[in-house]
């Protein structure tokens, strides 16, 4: 039996805990002891947290008590404006390079210790840290005591002395930010302390913290960094549903871009290059919490020998959830329709459309119709975008994924459920069974209009009965671009024949003022702000009887044709109403709509 040493103890401690299992241990053993790992130097416990999810408390609090560190209980502690003031007062004294070191290895000076005033603890998330004592020392004490201490407790000190620069842009204004990167360099590896000498020598974590306080006041819904040739990074905002470049970084390499913005991202490793990670961020901004959901992905370019990466960073500002139903703009039937659908005491409400087309918006509104103290309200969501209040928000991650939790909710006495994707058959059946079964089901699916959903739960092996008995309504959402109620102007009478070739009646035309985008300083090119078209198919008993008789394929033409008869609008019919409504124009409905078979 080979020899273990002091990290596989750790390893072999934390299996029999059943902290880890049998084969995170082995892959993660074989991980630290390979050639790429010699260049990190990660011991055991921070592959096994930032390689495989283990929980970072769980895992340190034995690695602590394994290397004999003493841990500190935040909640026992006097943590007050006096405590705060000389916590501050050490770290105001390091250097920026010293604070942001201090910053990424999860510590922070605390106390001196009681029977030996000379001796400062210090405590730390990871008390096996390799730059802890390289911070430590800067401290300028005669003696220090490493102690461990839970991550959220050092996370929520941390934010009270050493809080993220939110100044927009501050250095951008005050000096240059690019720097001398070396281009000619031909190494196929990042050579890591260059890359932490350019990201000291730089202004880049003052750009990265503007960005996010630039996105949140303009309203932004994704931030996008991606990597460029030529030492070029873009930051692109996405404002009503379009891509504009807010900065391009040249003169920088990527790489330490990238790197700080997976410093500043928690769930993600800095060193990883190669592979798509999440993770997210929290901050406060103007008074107020916002968490930014970050998603990196690996990117090639012409340019072989970096490792270049394509971030995008969803804003998550709970200001703009909507809980009033009436908010969303429901037209015509649509209105009706879903009113009907979910104030039924079971059945399945399906939203259906592209990413970002505000199908997770519309269904919290319709979630805060029903949410009752009566009932038991359970959702299931990867990842958790918005709290709900009311609503018990089931917790996915790696002791209990996605499909777990499906299988789970059963047992769990639901009356409400929200699902949040119905991704594959054993979500699709488990979500129309709890609708068959009595609980009221909301879920979303990624098809291109309502009919063509039945089509797609019919392929994905769900029983046409099931899906006829147990759907209520299917609604089909789309997202158009505003007119600037400042700038827009009414369209030229010689442009006109376009809205009769388009479908508007003479009637129409002559009773309506239609719109053309002319642009602003207060708008971008002529739009401000979005609206829902919805395409509503209310599940009458036509519609299930077309579906109960479907054959080796559900006809969605015939779907369609009785949704009209029962008064459905189409996407296009609805966009149309918009335009007579003067709130968008005939482009924005024709490049957002598909023309009507």
């Amino acid at each position: 039996m080979p020899e273990i040493d002091i990290t596989d103890k750790i390893g072999y401690t934390l299996l029999k805990k059943g902290i880890i299992d049998f084969e995170t241990l082995e892959k993660s053993l074989k991980l630290k002891d390979s050639e790429e790992n010699k260049k990190n130097r990660k011991n055991l416990g921070q592959i096994l947290v930032t390689e495989f999810g283990a929980d970072h408390d769980a895992v340190f609090r034995e690695v602590a008590n394994l290397y004999a560190f003493r841990e500190i209980y935040l909640q026992d502690e006097k943590v007050d404006d006096t405590r705060i003031a000389f916590v501050k007062k050490f770290v105001e004294q390091l250097s920026d390079q010293q604070r942001e070191m201090m910053t990424q290895s999860k510590m922070l000076p605390f106390k001196f210790d009681e029977r030996q005033p000379d001796k400062l603890i210090v405590i730390a998330a990871d008390p096996t840290d390799r730059n802890l004592p390289v911070v430590a020392r800067s401290f300028n004490v005669k003696k220090y005591e490493i102690c461990y201490v839970r991550l959220k407790d050092l996370q929520n000190l941390m934010e009270k002395v050493a809080p993220a620069q939110n100044e927009f842009l501050k250095l951008l204004e005050d000096e240059k930010i690019s720097v001398d990167d070396g281009a000619g360099k031909e190494e196929e590896s990042v050579d890591e302390q260059a890359l932490d000498a350019e990201i000291n020598k730089s202004a880049l974590v003052n750009l990265f913290e503007g960005c996010l306080v630039e996105a949140v006041r303009r309203g932004v819904s994704d931030v996008h960094v991606v990597a460029a040739e030529g030492n070029r990074t873009n930051f692109m905002f996405r404002v009503d549903g379009n891509l504009q470049i807010w900065h391009c970084q040249e003169g920088t390499l990527p790489e330490a871009v990238m790197a700080v913005v997976k410093d500043r991202t928690k769930g993600v490793d800095r060193f990883e290059r190669e592979m798509s990670q999440d993770g997210f961020i929290q901050r406060v901004v103007d008074g107020h919490q916002l968490r930014f959901r970050v998603s990196i992905m690996p990117i090639v370019t012409t340019e072989f020998k970096h490792k270049f990466e394509s971030v995008v960073i969803r804003v998550l500002d709970d200001r703009k959830v909507i809980t009033d139903l009436e908010k969303l703009g429901l037209q015509g039937p649509a209105r009706g329709f879903f009113y009907k659908a979910i104030q039924k005491p079971q059945g399945i409400i399906i939203l259906t459309g592209p990413t970002g087309s505000g199908k997770s918006t519309t269904l919290i509104a319709a979630l805060y119709q029903v949410i009752d103290p009566t009932v038991n309200v359970l959702t299931i969501e990867e990842p958790v975008e918005y709290i709900i209040k009311g609503a018990r928000q089931l917790k996915i991650g790696a002791k209990m994924s996605f499909e777990q939790s499906i299988r789970g909710i059963l047992r769990h006495d639901p009356d409400i459920v929200l699902v949040g994707e119905m991704r594959d058959k054993v979500t699709a059946e488990t979500a129309i069974k709890l609708a068959n079964t009595g609980h009221l089901v909301f879920s979303t699916l990624h098809t291109n209009d309502a009919p063509s959903a039945v089509a797609r739960l019919y392929k994905m092996g769900i029983e046409p009965f099931l899906i006829a008995y147990a759907i209520n309504i299917i609604v089909a959402q789309r997202l158009i671009r505003t007119l600037c109620k400042v700038c827009k102007e009414p369209m030229p009478d010689a442009e006109k024949a376009d809205l009769l070739k388009f479908g508007f009646t003479n009637e129409q035309v002559a009773s309506h003022t239609f719109y053309k985008a002319v642009g602003c300083e207060k708008c971008n090119g002529g739009y401000k702000g979005r609206a829902a078209i919805h395409e509503a198919l209310y599940f009458s008993k036509q519609i299930k009887d077309i579906v109960l008789n479907a054959g080796e394929k559900v006809d969605e033409n015939a779907i369609r044709d009785q949704a009209s008869k029962d008064g459905m609008w189409t996407l296009r019919r609805s966009g149309m109403e918009r335009m007579m409504e003067g709130v968008t124009t005939l482009e924005e409905v024709v490049s957002t709509t598909v023309e009507e078979e």
